[in-house]
């Protein structure tokens, strides 16, 4: 059977967001086994699965992905929509538009330390659509 929940985020400011729990929320009622999987309908935003223990990752995060694209990078050639449109671009490529996570006893079978991530790479990116595919 295939399930599919489409949903919005609120506004979350650029950086890197846990947001397991908000995605669980539009889920409801999971199937004992089977597998989510989690779509972005962004080009400026992604979605990750990584640790939820400690928030230093998320700024630690935040500071490879800025020095990868950064802002203002002589010879960028998309710019009509801010400085930091064309580095969002790039970002959301190397974090991926989607996850995929198993479900077990009606649960998302996370590890220990794992969390699913909205990973904001626009300075006001807006709400945040997004797929939930749920197969089981």
């Amino acid at each position: 059977m295939v399930q599919q929940i489409e949903f919005a985020l609120p506004p979350y400011p650029r950086g890197f967001h846990l947001i397991t729990q908000e995605v669980e929320a539009h889920l409801g009622n999971l199937p004992d086994s089977g597998l989510l999987h989690l779509f972005i309908k962004h080009t400026s935003a992604g979605l990750a699965v990584n640790e939820n223990a400690d928030p230093t990752v998320l700024t630690d995060f935040e500071l490879f992905f800025d020095k990868l694209a950064p802002e203002h990078l002589p010879g960028i050639r998309h710019t009509l929509e801010g400085p930091d449109d064309m580095p969002a671009h790039i970002k959301a490529v190397l974090s991926g538009s989607s996850v995929s996570i198993p479900i077990k006893n009606g649960q998302l079978n996370l590890g220990t330390w794992q969390g699913i991530y909205l990973c904001e790479f626009r300075n006001r990116g807006g709400r945040r659509n997004l797929v939930a595919t749920i197969i089981s």
